[in-house]
Formats: C-alpha cells, sequence, structure tokens
C-alpha cells in the first residue's frame, strides 16, 4: 500500500499515453500535477470522477495545474474513454503496474464481503518541483476537483 507521505518526491515514471506518445513525469518539470489514479476506463465511479475533472478542467487550468489520469487500462480503451466522454487531459498507460507500483495504490480490496486485489483510487498533487503536497486516498469523485483547489489554497 501507499508508503509516500506529502513531503515526499514524487517518483519519476515514463509510459505512454491515450495516443500512442511517449510521457514522462519529468515533461511536467516546473508545473503542478494532479496525478490520479483510478482502477478502469468507462466503469460508474471511475467515468463520475473524469467527468468532474473535465467539467472543472478550466479552472484546474487557471490555478495551473495538469491533469494526469492513470489506470491499468491500454491505449486502445484510454483513447475509447477520453472520446466518449471528451476528457481534455492526459490519460496514462499502465497495464504492467510500474506507475501503480511506484506510488503504492495497488492493495487487497474488499466489495459485498469478497477480498481481491485492486486499485485504490488516489490522487497526488505535486507542486512545480515534483514534490507531493497533497494525497486525497477517497478522493469525493463528484467533487474532486473542487477539493483538488480547496486543499491547495489551504496549503499556502
Amino acid at each position: 500500500m501507499i508508503s509516500l507521505k506529502e513531503g515526499d518526491k514524487a517518483p519519476a515514471f515514463s509510459s505512454t499515453d491515450q495516443n500512442g506518445n511517449k510521457i514522462s513525469l519529468s515533461d511536467f518539470k516546473g508545473k503542478k500535477v494532479v496525478l490520479y489514479f483510478y482502477p478502469e476506463d468507462d466503469t460508474e465511479t471511475c467515468t463520475i470522477q473524469a467527468c468532474n475533472l473535465r467539467d472543472n478542467y478550466a479552472l484546474l487550468k487557471k490555478e495551473g495545474f495538469v491533469v494526469l489520469g492513470v489506470s491499468p487500462n491500454d491505449e486502445k480503451s484510454h483513447k475509447k474513454f477520453e472520446t466518449k466522454f471528451d476528457l481534455p487531459f492526459t490519460l496514462v498507460v499502465d497495464p504492467d503496474h510500474k506507475i501503480i507500483n511506484k506510488y503504492g495504490v495497488w492493495g487487497e480490496k474488499q466489495m459485498f464481503g469478497n477480498k481481491y486485489m485492486g486499485l485504490h483510487r488516489t490522487t497526488f498533487v505535486m507542486d512545480e518541483k515534483g514534490i507531493i503536497r497533497k494525497i486525497f486516498l477517497k478522493p469525493r469523485s463528484k467533487q474532486h476537483a473542487e477539493e483538488i483547489v480547496k486543499a491547495w489554497k489551504g496549503l499556502k
């Protein structure tokens, strides 16, 4: 599970996005980054969260944030999700769980009394120097963008 703490340097990563372009965390040096991990494209709660970030994207950009979504899905699934919901931000491909494991968001979950391994919905907000300033262990999917901006303003 998550061993990263607020104040830690964000682990570096490289992968591809929904368009097959190479992407690295270092590409965003000097920018504030919202790195949100979600279990699966086009599922109910993941869609609610993505659409909240989409609907408030102008606010996030105005506050200087870049938004990156990460899930175990592949490029084709991410592209379909992006297109279906008109998502304006980057979706990072991580089917081999390299990024997911670096950030410690894979672990035991429970649903209807059944235990299983899965991705824990988690958001890391980083400053311009790549330092994790805020971790949301249980993001409020319907108000996620608002809680990010409010928390950031409370850090100053």
